[in-house]
C-alpha cells in the first residue's frame, strides 16, 4: 500500500486501516434501523454514557470522582456550590457535552468556535478563569497523571503566541479544504493536531475528546452519543499516551499511521460494546435493584475485588459472592484470576 500526505502529516494507507473504516462504515450504514428499534433501550443507554464519559474524560486529566460520585453530582447539581476542582470540572464538561448533544449541527468547526467550547468548558473553573476562552500565553508540555499522584511529561507543544496562533489557523484552512480525506480519518487527525499543538493553557485533553465526538456527529456518526469514546481511552490511558509519544518525537511532518489506527480501533471497540450492550438489555431488565448497582460498580470500576464490591454496597463478602455468582452465569459479567485475587469486569 502506498503513503500520503494529509495536513503536514504522513498516513499509510494499509489493510489494517481500510478495513477498519469499512468495518465502521458498514455498522454506521446499519445504525438507522437498529436505533428505530431499540428506542428506549437507547435512552437508557445514552444516560449511561453520558456519565462515563464525564467520569472518564475528566480522571483522564487527574480527577479523583468516580462514575457513581459523578452520577449523583449531575443529578444533584447546584452550581453555586461547586466549591472543590473536581466538582467544577464534571460540571464543565457535561455542560458542553450536553452542549454537543442538542446543537452540534449549529457549532461551527472554527477558531472561535473551540474558542467559545473551551471557555463553556473551563466555565466553573476557578483556577482557570484568567485563560478560559483564549489562547496560551505560557509553553504548556503533555503530562501524564499517574496513579501515585505524579506527572510524567509526555511530549512538548507548540509554543505560545505567532507559533500557536499560525498552527491554529492552518489546521482550520486544512479541514475547510480538504475534502479528499475520509471523515474518520480527518477527525482523527484534527484531535492529534488539536492536543499537538495544546492552543489553550489548560484542558486540551477534554476539549480534545469533545471534540471528537461533535466531528464524528458532525459527519453522520449519530451511534456515538450512545456509547463513551472517553471510557474507552482511559481504559487504554498507558496505549493512548504511549501512541501519542510515539507520533510526537517525529514531529514535524510525522506518520500518524498508528494514532489513526489506535483511535479507529477505539471506535470499533465502542461499536462492538455498544451492540452487546443492547443484546443485554433484556437480560438485565430481569435482575434486582442491588444487582444492578452491582452492575454499575463493576461498570465504574474495571477490576474490581469482591471486598472491595462488598464494602461499596455495604454488604457480606458471601452475599456479594453470590450475586457475582448469577451474574455471570447470566453473562453481564467475567472473573479473572482465582481466590482471594480474583476481580471482575463487564464482558
Amino acid at each position: 500500500m502506498s503513503s500520503v500526505n494529509v495536513h503536514t502529516e504522513t498516513l499509510d494507507l494499509n489493510w489494517k486501516l481500510i478495513t477498519l473504516i469499512s468495518d465502521i462504515d458498514r455498522f454506521d450504514a446499519a445504525w438507522q434501523a437498529i436505533e428505530r428499534r431499540e428506542g428506549q433501550s437507547l435512552k437508557e443507554l445514552k444516560l449511561i454514557a453520558t456519565v462515563r464519559s464525564v467520569g472518564a474524560s475528566t480522571r483522564i486529566e487527574g480527577s479523583r470522582l468516580n462514575d457513581m460520585e459523578v452520577d449523583v453530582l449531575l443529578k444533584n447539581m447546584d452550581i453555586s456550590k461547586l466549591e472543590e476542582r473536581d466538582q467544577q470540572e464534571v460540571v464543565g464538561y457535561f455542560e458542553v457535552l450536553d452542549l454537543i448533544d442538542e446543537s452540534y449541527e449549529h457549532l461551527p468547526v472554527s477558531e472561535n468556535g473551540l474558542k467559545n467550547l473551551h471557555n463553556q468548558l473551563l466555565k466553573y473553573s476557578q483556577k482557570d478563569q484568567w485563560h478560559k476562552g483564549n489562547y496560551k500565553q505560557h509553553t504548556n508540555a503533555v503530562e501524564a497523571h499517574l496513579p501515585d499522584g505524579t506527572s510524567e511529561i509526555i511530549f512538548q507543544t507548540t509554543p505560545p503566541g505567532f507559533p500557536t496562533e499560525d498552527a491554529m489557523r492552518a489546521m482550520m484552512f486544512w479541514y475547510d479544504n480538504d475534502i479528499e480525506t475520509h471523515p474518520l480519518v480527518k477527525s482523527a487527525l484534527f484531535c492529534y493536531e488539536f492536543v499537538s499543538i495544546h492552543p489553550f493553557q489548560d484542558g486540551n485533553g477534554r476539549l480534545s475528546r469533545l471534540l471528537a465526538t461533535l466531528l464524528l456527529r458532525k459527519n453522520g456518526y449519530q451511534w456515538i452519543r450512545y456509547v463513551s469514546f472517553e471510557h474507552e481511552i482511559e481504559s487504554q490511558k498507558t496505549e493512548y499516551y504511549r501512541v501519542l509519544r510515539a507520533c510526537q518525537v517525529q514531529r514535524p511532518g510525522e506518520d500518524i499511521t498508528e494514532w489513526v489506527l489506535f483511535f479507529l480501533s477505539s471506535l470499533r471497540n465502542i461499536q462492538n460494546a455498544l451492540m452487546v450492550k443492547l443484546d443485554s438489555r433484556g437480560v438485565e431488565q430481569s435482575i434486582s435493584v442491588k444487582e444492578k448497582q452491582l452492575l454499575y460498580i463493576i461498570e465504574s470500576n474495571a477490576g474490581i475485588k469482591t471486598s472491595e464490591i462488598a464494602k461499596k454496597l455495604g454488604m457480606s463478602n458471601s452475599t456479594v459472592k453470590r450475586m457475582l455468582d448469577k451474574l455471570i452465569t447470566l453473562k453481564l459479567i467475567e472473573r479473572q484470576g482465582v481466590g482471594p485475587g480474583s476481580y471482575y469486569n463487564l464482558l
